[in-house]
Formats: C-alpha cells, structure tokens, sequence
C-alpha cells in the first residue's frame, strides 16, 4: 500500500514550471554523478595510463550511432506529438496501440543491431572508429563494446516509455532513470578495477542500462498501459510516426558519424586527446542539459498541445516565452563556463585539467547555441516537421567534419581544433533554423521580443566585467587544489555573476529576473508546518 501511494504521488502530472525545476535539479544530479564517474575513470585510468580511457570512450561510439540513428529520432519528437494528439482526443486505445508497435518493431531491429555490434565490434574499432589504439587498447575497446551491444535495446525501450509518461505531464521517472546508469558504473570502478581494469566498465555500463530500464518502468504507474505484441503498421497513428522518423534518425545519425569523425581525428594526435576532448564536451554538455534540454524537453509536450489544441496564438506564445527565458540564462552560463574554466577543470579532472580546460575554452560559445537549439528544434517538431532541421543538420555536420580534418592538426590548433569546428558549427546551425522560421513565421518578427533580446545582451556586458573582476580578485594558482578550495572560488565567480546579472537585468526591466526574485521569496518565506 506504502509503495502505491508513493507511486501515485511521484507520477502525478507536473506544471511546466515544477516540470522544469524537477529535470533542471535531477540534470544537475546526473551531471554531478557524471563528473564523479570521470573523476574517478581519471584518477583510477587516465593518469596512470594516459591511452588506457580511450579504450573506454571508443567503445560507446558504435552503439551510440546505432540508437541515436534508429531510435532515438522517433522518441519524444516524433512519438509525443501523436501521441498528444490522440491524448486529447481521449482515445488510449490508440496510444496504447502505436505504443505497442514502437516497442515490438524496435526491440526486433535493436535484437538485430546488438548481434552485429558484438560480432564485428573488432573491425568497427579497428577500421572506422579508432584505428590509431594499440593491440592491448583495441582488445579491451572491443570486449566493452561487445558488453554495451544490448544498450541501444534497452535504451529505446527506456525512452518509448518515457515519452508515454511525458505526454501525461510525469516526469520523475524519466527524470531519474538515467541517474542509476551513472551509479552503475562508478560501482563498477570500485568492484572491478582490480581484476578486470577498465573493462569493468563495460560491466557497469550494461549492469546500469537495464536498471535504468527498470526503474523507467516504474513511471508506467497508473496509466492503464495496455501492452499487446503486435505491430499494428496499418494503423495510421504508426504510418504518421513512420513518416517523421527517416529525418529525424538521419538528423541524429549524422550527429553519430559527426562523433566517430572527432574520435578519429582525436585518436590520430595520438594517447591522450580521446579522453580529454571527451571530458570537455561532458563538461560543456552540464549547462546544455540543465538549461536548454531540460526547459525544452519540459516545454514541449505543452507547445505540441497547443497545435493540437489549434492555438497558433498560444502555440507563439508558449514559444516566446521559454526561447527568452532560455537566451537569459544562457548568456551569464557562458559567462561563468569561460571564466572559471580552468578551476572547473582542474576540481573535476585532477592533472589532466590542462588539456581539458583548453578545449573547454573553445566549446563556450558553443554552449550558448546548443542551449538555444534544443528550443528552437522543437519549434519544427511541434509541427511534426522534422525534414527543415535535418537539412539543417546536414549542411552543419558537413562544415564541422570539414573544419574538424582542418583545425584539428598538430600544424593547427591541435585538439583544440575540434572544440572550435564545434562552436562555430552550431552558431551556423542555429542562425540558419531562425532564418527558415523568420522566412515562415511572420509573428516571430516581434518587436518587444527583440528589444528585450538587445537589452539581455546589455545586461551580459555587465555580468561579464564581473566575472573577469572576480577571475583577477582570486586567479587560479599551480598549488590550488581541492574541493573545498577550487569550490570556493568557482562558487564565488558563479555567485557574483549571477548577483551582477539578476540585479542589472532587473534595472533593465526584463521579467525573467523578477520571475527569479518572486520564486526565491516564494520558497525562502514559505511557512514550515510542524
């Protein structure tokens, strides 16, 4: 009975705004448990064997590329918009049904990716994705990838359940979910880095794939799911999804191969820079997930209800509304992710801080446009187009590739190369979609929205003078080490920040920092029932 009532209570439907705070603060919790993970793979791995990890970070890149290409595309952007459509119509037959095909034709087609992943895991490294490891480095790459060939199966099952639960507006679960995938490999190190090395993270891997399968599933609670072991491709609710998967997978599958490529050219500056590029794009990706998909990924279900609704007006408002919010909170993240790049860099990583710190300079201008990409992707996906961001996402892959194979020598900007392609990438990505919704919609030409932009941009001028004060109040020294040290000091770079950009953009009227201020009262002055 305790166990149901819990149940019922964590799977009710969130607001937009509880939505968000919920993902923004189990987001923040993965990511802490991602840096913890890398920590420790650092400290266990990487400085006692500077190749060792690449091993490590090489072997994901394969079952990467086969999820994101077939399934992830269909999960979330193409599945909740049918799915949000039938919900308002009250028909749960029909979710339940194209619920169902999802699941069984995909868990067929991953069955099939997991058996060619573990028989050619050897070639694929050694051919595409890593050709530089050593003998003792590609042994141990495929043996963990040959470990992780049931994880695309198990994620998709794990997303096809969570963007159900999304639909509904329950986000607990598919919140937290991926935080036990974390845990399970930071168990791993300690249970297995004695005997089986960095292989023992495979283990962990797979071990931390199906419990988060398992606890997704918990989020299924109380909506009735009616499982059925058909494949219903008649139905139209399938055909629909069907018809917006191609671009979608292809769109993420070109990001994949976008992947192998960085790992290839990392891999060919020799032992060392797959590791570190890897620990920088996680570093970067903290923001991304806690600011741009978890806003997004909240907005979402309800911009996509407000076309079912046909609510264009609603629809442009909604919109409006996060884009904003989200350009306000990018711009003092970026701030602070450049000018505490190397305390952040040096708490996390330990003695490879350097390498990391470098190429995490150059990934800060991308931190802003991937934030401001998972809004405006979803501008297209709401309305079941998902053909304008592929080609998008073409045209970006291509120049990054290209720029990647120019930038990324040793008679160029070395790694660091590759964390520039990336950021002048997705400045190209984003201003090109803002250009195709400008050509289409003419309401985003909106006059207050765009003074309000301007005046954020002012305001960042002013957050930015603070953190560089900050930086040259409390530099960072070779002999600064710690957490409680290192801690300190980013804490108070990232609090002045804030404090200068809150209090300037409140002098400058924008609504965001008053919206901050009311719900930090809101939660400091709430009365305590005893």
């Amino acid at each position: 009975m305790a166990k149901s009532k819990w149940l019922s209570k964590v799977n009710k439907r969130a607001s937009f705004g509880n939505a968000t705070i919920l993902l923004i603060v189990v987001a923040l919790a993965g990511q802490m448990l991602g840096f913890f993970r890398n920590r420790l793979i650092s400290t266990n791995f990487a400085q006692v064997n500077p190749g060792s990890t690449d091993a490590f970070f090489a072997a994901f890149q394969i079952p990467d590329f086969f999820f994101y290409t077939i399934s992830a595309g269909v999960l979330s952007v193409a599945f909740v918009p049918v799915l949000s459509d039938r919900l308002r119509q009250g028909n749960k037959k029909a979710m339940w049904d194209v619920t169902s095909s999802l699941l069984n034709m995909l868990a067929v087609i991953m069955l099939i990716v997991a058996v060619f992943v573990f028989v050619f895991a050897q070639p694929l490294l050694h051919y595409i994705v890593a050709p530089g490891l050593t003998p003792t480095q590609l042994k141990q790459a495929t043996e963990i990838m040959r470990l992780a060939a049931l994880n695309p199966l198990l994620f998709t099952l794990s997303g096809i359940i969570t963007s159900v639960q999304q639909t509904f507006g329950r986000f607990f679960f598919f919140a937290v979910a991926p935080l036990f995938y974390n845990l399970a490999i930071i168990f791993s190190v300690y249970l297995f880095k004695n005997n089986l090395g960095i292989v023992g993270l495979g283990v962990g891997s797979m071990i931390g794939a199906f419990a988060q399968l398992f606890v997704a599933s918990l989020g299924l609670w109380g909506l009735g799911f009616k499982y059925s072991p058909r494949i219903r491709a008649a139905s139209s609710d399938f055909i629909q999804v069907m018809r917006t998967l191609p671009a979608r997978s292809i769109d993420q599958g070109v990001d994949s191969i976008n992947s192998i490529v960085e790992t290839n050219r990392a891999k060919a500056l020799g032992d060392g820079p797959v590791t570190y590029y890897n620990f920088a794009t996680t570093l970067q990706n903290v923001p991304v997930m806690l600011f741009g998909t978890a806003i997004a990924t909240a907005a979402f279900p309800r911009l996509a209800d407000r076309l079912s609704q046909n609510r264009p007006d609603l629809f442009h408002r909604d919109f409006f509304k996060v884009l904003h919010l989200m350009i306000w909170i990018a711009m003092p993240v970026v701030v602070v992710s450049y000018f505490a790049r190397g305390y952040l860099a040096r708490l996390l990583f330990g003695d490879v801080a350097p390498e990391v710190s470098l190429i995490f300079g150059f990934l800060a201008a991308a931190i802003f446009f991937r934030i401001i990409y998972t809004i405006v992707s979803r501008y297209f996906y709401a309305q079941k187009d998902t053909k304008t961001p592929l080609f998008v996402s073409l045209i970006a892959i291509g120049l990054n590739i290209i720029l990647a194979f120019n930038l990324a020598s040793e008679h160029a900007y070395g790694i660091a190369g590759l964390a520039l392609a990336q950021s002048i990438t997705a400045a190209v990505e984003v201003i090109l979609l803002f250009c195709i919704m400008f050509l289409r919609d003419r309401a985003l030409l909106n006059k207050d929205f765009w003074s309000s932009i301007v005046r954020i941009v002012s305001v960042t001028g002013f957050s930015a003078v603070a953190a560089f004060i900050m930086v040259s109040i409390y530099p960072l020294e070779l002999s600064d080490r710690g957490f409680l040290t290192l801690g300190l000091r980013i804490g108070a770079i990232a609090g002045v920040t804030f404090a200068v950009h809150i209090s300037v953009s409140l002098l400058f009227g924008l609504q965001e920092a008053r919206a901050v201020v009311n719900k930090a009262k809101s939660i400091i002055l709430r009365p305590v029932r005893i």
